[in-house]
């Protein structure tokens, strides 16, 4: 079975592929092109790719195609079409769970740093302009006690909630696309534009694509309190980039905490100069142990596949 690796994965994973499978490590930086996927496709048999790796619909053109297996690393799949690679036969499976609890972390991470406006007072004391302790100085937000409101409740966004309810003492509120019952103290909102108007931290956990591009844009940023910040660790477009910067820099929200981009790597000139925006290079699963965990469950899809069983972790088209 001749295996395509699109990136460097830890070691111990890159070092059981290539013991198990006929595999091949790509080391650029860069993911696939379309034109770059679609020829993959024809020349192997599985694919081991992750985001960046643009499998749009037109990878898909011009079969027959050799791959019946696309192991995704990690859990978002917007930059495959699974219709269309279900069309073409192909199977594609991601890495639910293994990412759960990192996620979450960012997200407190941001939280955190964007209410306490940790970001901006590092940057303060590195240019050496840090005069000392004053009684008015860097005030931010106290994070205790505030009103979380989490778009998306699913694995993330519980993770989060248990972490913002339990840790910070913080009523919970959310909105999700169907009923959802969680085992903590949280209240569905039905309408999104509710949830924006009454959150003091707004946290999106959606998954990404064609269902959730710009969900977030300037209807919606207007609906939230001038005081309120925007957190966002899900896809960089969910969120209407341009709509953000303005919002942020005419102060009609107080903040964002940023771990996604909509053209990533490129970040906007405008929103990286911006004091209350906290932006972090997708961090969100960037811990050894977690990328390992990650790379054995898309192996597991692989052997599970070549051994003719069920993947475990099969994504369903839309």
């Amino acid at each position: 079975m001749r295996l395509l690796v699109t990136r460097r994965l830890p070691e111990a994973n890159m070092a059981f592929a290539a013991d198990r499978f006929e595999t091949t490590f790509l080391d650029g930086d860069a993911g696939l092109t379309p034109e770059k996927a679609g020829r993959a496709l024809r020349e192997f048999d599985a694919i081991l790719p992750t985001l960046g790796d643009r499998f749009t619909a037109e990878a898909f053109l011009g079969e027959p195609f050799r791959c019946r297996i696309l192991a995704n690393f990690g859990v978002g799949v917007n930059h495959i079409d699974v219709a269309a690679a279900r069309a073409a036969g192909i199977v594609v499976t991601n890495t639910p769970g293994a990412v759960t609890d990192a996620t979450a972390d960012i997200a407190l991470t941001l939280i955190l740093m964007t209410c306490r406006r940790a970001g901006e007072g590092e940057r303060l004391l590195r240019a050496g302009r840090w005069t000392g302790w004053e009684p008015t100085q860097m005030l931010g937000t106290h994070v205790t006690g505030l009103t979380v409101g989490i778009v998306g409740m699913g694995r993330i966004g519980q993770a989060i909630a248990r972490r913002c309810h339990y840790g910070f003492g913080m009523p919970v509120i959310f909105h999700n696309r169907s009923p959802k019952a969680v085992d903590l103290p949280a209240r569905q909102v039905n309408h999104l534009h509710d949830l924006m108007r009454e959150a003091d931290v707004v946290v999106l956990a959606v998954p990404g694509g064609t269902e959730t591009r710009n969900l977030i844009g300037a209807a919606e940023l207007e609906a939230m309190k001038r005081s309120a910040i925007l957190v966002n660790i899900a896809r960089g477009d969910v969120v209407d980039e341009a709509a953000l910067i303005e919002a942020l820099e005419a102060g009609r929200i107080a903040g964002a905490g940023l771990d996604v981009y909509a053209r990533e790597p490129e970040v906007p000139e405008r929103l990286r100069v911006l004091e209350n925006a906290v932006l972090l290079p997708h961090l969100g699963t960037a811990a050894l142990d977690v990328r390992e965990a990650m790379g054995r469950m898309a192996l597991d899809n692989l052997v599970a596949f070549a051994e003719g069983r069920e993947p475990p972790n099969v994504v369903q088209a839309a």
